[in-house]
Formats: C-alpha cells, structure tokens, sequence
C-alpha cells in the first residue's frame, strides 16, 4: 500500500454470533459510532474490510474545523471539536488532537470581503471566528515573503492525526471488550419481516437488529445492492508529508495555492488548498443530474479525468450472492495513486511563501478518494425502508472533522435518544423528496 503508515489494531480473534449494532466501516464515523454505542451498553462488533482507518480517514488533512462550515454543518462541527478536546483522555490513547487555531488567508481585500460573507453564518452561533488583518497574520505566520492582507482566524480550531486517530479509538474498544473485526468485509444484511435481522460477513453471520453504514466511497455501492439509490461520487487529492521542518505555524493554513498543517511528528502535511482530480465513471453518469449545480460551482477546482477507474468501476458488479465474494473483498484498500506534480506545486507554493520549505524534504505522498454528495453535505439518517439500517456516510472531506459528533449523531438515532444536532439536514430521503439539495456557494 503506497498510503500513509497507520497505526496497528488489535482485531478481535473470533466473530460474535449475535450483537446489538453492527457497524460497517472502519474510518473515524465508523470507529466513532461503535464508541458511543458500546458507551450506552450496546453490544457492537465493527466490521472493516481492510484495515482500519486505512482510506480517507488516514489521508486526509488532519484539519479539525468550524470555520468556513456549510451553514448546515455548523452545529455538527461544534459539538465535534468538543468532543475532540475530550477524546485523548475518553480513550486513554493519543489522537494527536491540538487546539492550535487555523487561518484562511487572502492576498487581496476583494478575496477577504467575499469570504467574509460566512461571518453571517456563523454569527447565531457566537463562533471565535474573526477577520484580521495583515500584521496580526504576519505575526501568526512569520517569514513569509510577502504579506497576506488579511485572513479569517479561529482560535478554537484544531488538528489531530488521521494515521493514529481511528485506530487509536478502535483499540480503546477492543480493551474495553468490544469486538473489532479487520479483513472482514461485510457482503449484505438479512431481514425478518422487513427488518434488519442479520449481516453477512466474509467469516461468518452476525444476528443483529441494528446496521450503521459507514462504508465512505464504498457506501453507494452496498445501497445499491439493496435497491436504494445514493448519489455519490469520489474525487481524489493528493497529499504529502515533510520531514520535521521548524515552520511557520504550530497550527494549520490554508491559501488558494497550498495548504499546511503542523504534524504531531514535526513536519507539515502539504497539499493544494484549491485543486482535486474527479475520475469519470459510470457514475458520473448516472448522477449527473444530480451534481450538476455542484460541477458548475466546482468548475475551477476540478480536474476532470477519464481512464483506469471508469472501466474498473465498470466491471465492478452491482450485486452478489451473499455466499460468495464480494467487491469489498476484492479491493480491500482503496490506494489511488498520488499526483506529483499537484502535490510538489503545493510544496513549491509554500516554499515560494515561507522559504524554508525550500530545505523540506518529502517523506511521502499520498492520494486518497474522498466520498462526495451534491450538496457537499453528509448522510446520516435512518432508512425508512429498512428499518434498523442507518447510513453515515457522503462527508465530501469534512468527515475526519466531524467524525466524532457525526458517531455520536448516528448512535442517537440507533438507540432512540435526543440527538445531539436536528439530524433533518442530513436525511437520507432529501434526495428523492424533492428538496433539491445543492451546495451554498462562497463558503
């Protein structure tokens, strides 16, 4: 695997013949979600067809963020950095998580008055965050060549590590007795009566009443084996990891060129803070209606591709018998290979910035594909139509961020309790109720 380095989990040695909650899928929503449920009482076994934490959840930026939210997001991000701050401690375990702040920076007035725009957002909140100008950036960001003139600052946001943060989590239930099952995909579910009754694993059946997907890029595919459309597609982003580098910032930045964050090892990730690479598939086509007004919105900040992927996914089957394998077996980790030249220009717009990335040297680059829904909001909802199946999935980036209100968000809605944000925005059925769903522009 050509990925980042995560950290080890324990998996669980046998299958259990029957729980409370299964939970599909092994990245920060699923490990999260099988922390609050097993929190509550509820007997849990996770299922992760890989390893965990393995895609996304370990590739991404490591940004944990308020600032710049969909509107809709907003109380969701909230209670997450809330929870992050008690996680280290929850878990007895290091996440890497720091409230270090992170800057959205501008180089001209014109990009600032825009941007400003989400204070609106934000202001019923009473968010931290706040408009500053070009000394006070200059002081937040030194050695820079050139002056910003100005940028959105919030103190209260944060980074942690996404190759530590999942599995750290994950093993904190293994030694608080739950049941982790790594390599071990999950091909269906069985109903009783309509209703969930059962999952079929590759080793074996688990009784059960209750099934959290939380499957990222792979979540359409399982749904639309079970006749439930979602639309959603993957776009990829490349990623590299420095050396330890005496930088600019302990905390995190972001221009249209390059985007940097302080790691818990000393180096910085880099990556473009603008550019992603949107592979056509099949679905591409299929959903294209759907992500229409987020292509025109997008326009500039994709690249579009045609190749491999579209006859991989292509071949790929819809649907399987439940005894035999299935696509999650098939590729147990999705790997896509990195851009070099997207992620050394965002090291070269750095080093053109701050000149002491002139003298980084890259540890590794990283691609990873980045579940996305048309409104670039997520799914996390119960399924009418099957009762005791719910989804939390479509982060379209955001989710390493929001994981842990995202887990906790999902078990309230498996055990009934009040939850912890109105989950109405996240409803799986505002695709097809006629809502319309599309992203908010200028955010």
């Amino acid at each position: 695997m050509a990925g980042p380095p995560v950290d080890p989990v324990h998996s669980s040695a046998d299958v259990p013949r029957e729980v409370d909650a299964v939970v599909v899928g092994g990245g920060i929503v699923g490990v999260s979600t099988a922390l609050e449920l097993q929190d509550r009482g509820y007997s849990v076994a996770l299922c992760e067809k890989g390893e965990i934490g393995a895609e996304q959840s370990s590739r991404n930026w490591g940004w944990v963020r308020k600032m710049g939210r969909d509107p809709r997001e907003i109380p969701l991000s909230i209670e997450a950095l809330r929870l992050w701050g008690g996680m280290n401690e929850r878990i007895e375990a290091e996440t890497g998580f720091r409230r270090t702040g992170i800057l959205y920076t501008f180089d001209t007035k014109e990009q600032m008055e825009r941007r400003a725009g989400w204070l609106d957002y934000a202001r019923p909140y009473q968010l931290d965050t706040k408009l500053i100008g070009a000394d006070e950036v200059g002081a937040m960001l030194p050695g820079t060549t050139q002056r910003f003139a100005g940028a959105l600052y919030t103190a209260s946001d944060g980074r942690a590590e996404p190759q530590k943060a999942a599995p750290a989590i994950a093993n904190a239930i293994v030694r608080r007795g739950g049941t982790v099952l790594t390599n071990c995909a999950v091909r269906g579910i069985e109903r009783q009566g309509g209703r969930i009754s059962a999952v079929v694993t590759e080793r074996g059946t688990i009784r059960t009443q209750a099934v959290v997907l939380a499957g990222g890029a792979w979540s359409g595919l399982f749904l639309r084996s079970l006749d439930l459309r979602l639309p959603q597609l993957k776009v990829m982003n490349t990623v590299l990891r420095t050396e330890p580098l005496k930088g600019p910032t302990d905390g995190a930045a972001w221009t249209p060129e390059f985007a940097i964050r302080k790691r818990l090892d000393g180096g910085y990730t880099v990556a473009n803070g603008h550019a992603n690479v949107a592979d056509i598939t099949p679905d591409s086509f299929r959903y294209f209606r759907d992500f229409l007004p987020a292509l025109k919105a997008e326009w500039s900040s994709l690249q579009l591709r045609f190749g491999g992927r579209f006859f991989e996914e292509f071949r790929t089957p819809k649907r399987w018998a439940l005894d035999s394998a299935s696509p999650f077996e098939r590729v147990r980790i999705l790997d896509p290979v990195p851009s070099k030249t997207m992620a050394d220009r965002a090291l070269e717009g750095a080093a053109k910035r701050f000149p002491v990335f002139k003298s980084a040297k890259i540890a590794q680059r990283w691609a990873g594909l980045i579940d996305v829904t048309p409104d670039a909001v997520p799914v996390i909802s119960g399924i009418d139509t099957i009762p005791g199946l719910f989804v939390a999935t479509g982060f379209s980036g955001h989710g390493f961020g929001v994981g842990p209100a995202a887990g906790r968000l999902a078990a309230d809605l498996v055990t009934g309790a009040s939850p912890i944000v109105d989950p109405s925005p996240f409803r799986f059925s505002r695709f097809s109720d006629g809502s319309n769903p599309r992203p908010i522009t200028g955010l």
